[in-house]
């Protein structure tokens, strides 16, 4: 591949004119599914399409305002769409690329929905008691909720994983 291709189709100067409200937005292509959810996790708002045409990915990128993730050069190329081409197969690649490309996550991790991208809000021990499982309900005591999906989160052992492999990417801001 040419290393010398242009991946972001905007100068970092312009890095202010690509947030919305102060806050950097992504959206994944339907390539990038796995660095969708580890950038979510990491705390990028990281919108997905899995199955959107080109077009409707151009549309959504523009009107909510956001940079198009995507490993497709004909699409990364598009005028008046602010992209950034990510190069490599690799996972822990490509998070190193928008990290280098985008800066450090602007929410802390595990601070968004894994699933559906919403921004996780705590819930009460009792409000938790009546979704998750019984012996979840009585062992911890800090749950968040996702607005859009109803889903329920706890640091449960699946945390000490998730935390594990964000040191293995060694990404700037997973500590």
């Amino acid at each position: 591949m040419d290393q010398s291709y242009q991946t972001l189709s905007f100068s970092p100067s312009e890095m202010g004119d690509v947030m919305n409200d102060g806050r950097l937005r992504l959206l994944a292509d339907c390539m990038l599914g796995s660095l969708a959810k580890w950038l979510r996790l990491l705390g990028y708002d990281t919108a997905y399409e899995n199955e959107a045409a080109d077009p409707e990915l151009a549309r959504r990128a523009r009107a909510e305002g956001r940079v198009l993730l995507t490993r497709d050069h004909e699409l990364s190329e598009r005028k008046g769409l602010r992209t950034l081409f990510i190069r490599s197969e690799d996972l822990k690649e490509q998070i190193r690329e928008v990290q280098e490309a985008l800066g450090a996550p602007p929410d802390s991790a595990l601070s968004r929905c894994p699933v559906c991208n919403g921004p996780l809000t705590p819930i009460s021990q009792a409000e938790a008691a009546k979704r998750v499982p019984p012996y979840v309900a009585k062992t911890q005591t800090e749950f968040r909720r996702c607005p859009g999906c109803e889903r329920v989160y706890w640091p449960g052992t699946h945390i000490d994983e998730i935390q594990k492999q964000m040191e293995k990417f060694d990404v700037m801001g997973s500590s």
